[in-house]
């Protein structure tokens, strides 16, 4: 484009908004139904119930190590979808420009997002955008909506963890708190701390595909984001009504996270996280399922982390001398636009 930077106008529906939806946005988004550009995406009717979700990105740098804002919001968005048990198919994505904006700057979120829902074997089938005045945002924002089927037989609900259930987490804790923590604050580390941001839905299928009766040993799963695992496992035990116990030496933590994540007085299980699922499985199928997470890239540093027992909705964390500490929910974000 000849426009260096967004300006209102490209907002306002006529000569620059076609330009920039043509030249810009359908060049990297090949959906037939959403080229058609009509005032709503026409799909197939799925064969199952289906499961939507709808998330916002505001985070602060929109590019940061591992990522940008647009991949963030596939993965955000397709991650929700996925843990619900269903098969993510279908974005929409909004986005608020600011004016001024480097037109160059939203060419690499649009083709990072468009990448990454390629990756995910998801399709992004309706869009807008609107542009608001310089000052009164932050270079870009994005909201996106995920669209899934339900294949019949799965129910991943509060209702099926039982006292016994294992706790599994399909990799490194506190990545993604501690890559934007850095990038914002332009702290440098021996070994750089790059965003777990990633799509889940490839793991997720795999494992509900290739562990025995999938729809019995497993019983729920979540992606610990804002408010880390911590707020994660304490939102489950509060549903429950059970206790989670967590093995602090079973926790997968770079080392670099917990040293940064120490100078700088925060805990890496509150710390947001991008391609992390907890995973709530059957005692008897644990270690399968471990085995077979394992296997997929985004699994290899799995884990069993803890178990649910009988109580009244606490979570305790184990440590190496013996001891017992009680996580709660986190109280007042201390990295606010995380994502």
């Amino acid at each position: 484009m000849a426009d260096k930077r967004i300006m209102l106008a490209h907002g306002d529906g006529g000569a620059l908004t076609h330009r920039l939806v043509q030249e810009l946005f359908l060049r990297h988004f090949p959906h037939p139904t959403l080229h058609g550009l009509t005032d709503g995406a026409l799909l197939p009717q799925p064969n199952g119930p289906m499961v939507m979700s709808t998330d916002s990105f505001v985070v602060n740098p929109i590019f940061f190590p591992g990522g940008d804002i647009g991949k963030l919001a596939v993965a955000g968005t397709v991650n929700d979808v996925a843990v619900s048990g269903a098969r993510p198919l279908y974005l929409s994505v909004g986005f608020i420009l600011e004016e001024g904006l480097l037109i160059n700057e939203l060419d690499q979120v649009v083709h990072s997002l468009a990448q990454a829902a390629e990756a995910a074997g998801v399709a992004v089938v309706a869009g807008d955008t609107k542009v608001v005045e310089k000052g009164h945002g932050d270079g870009i924002y994005i909201n996106s909506t995920g669209i899934g089927v339900l294949p019949v037989g799965r129910d991943f609900g509060y209702h099926r963890i039982a006292p016994g259930d294992v706790i599994l987490i399909n990799g490194f804790v506190g990545d993604h708190g501690l890559a934007i923590l850095s990038k914002r604050a332009g702290l440098t580390f021996d070994t750089p701390v790059q965003s777990d941001c990633a799509p889940l839905n490839g793991l997720i299928e795999t494992l509900l595909e290739r562990v025995p009766e999938a729809t019995s040993a497993v019983k729920f799963m979540r992606d610990p984001t804002r408010g880390g695992v911590a707020t994660t496992l304490k939102e489950i035990a509060l549903s429950t009504g059970r206790d989670i116990y967590l093995d602090e030496s079973s926790l997968p933590l770079r080392e670099e996270v917990q040293g940064a994540a120490e100078l700088l007085g925060l805990d890496p299980l509150y710390l947001a996280n991008e391609g992390k699922v907890l995973v709530v499985v059957s005692p008897e199928a644990a270690e399968a399922v471990l085995a077979i997470m394992g296997e997929h890239p985004l699994g290899r540093d799995g884990a069993i982390i803890g178990r649910v027992s009988e109580g009244t909705g606490q979570v305790y964390l184990r440590t190496p001398l013996g001891g017992h500490r009680i996580l709660d929910m986190l109280a007042g974000d201390p990295l606010p636009r995380i994502c």
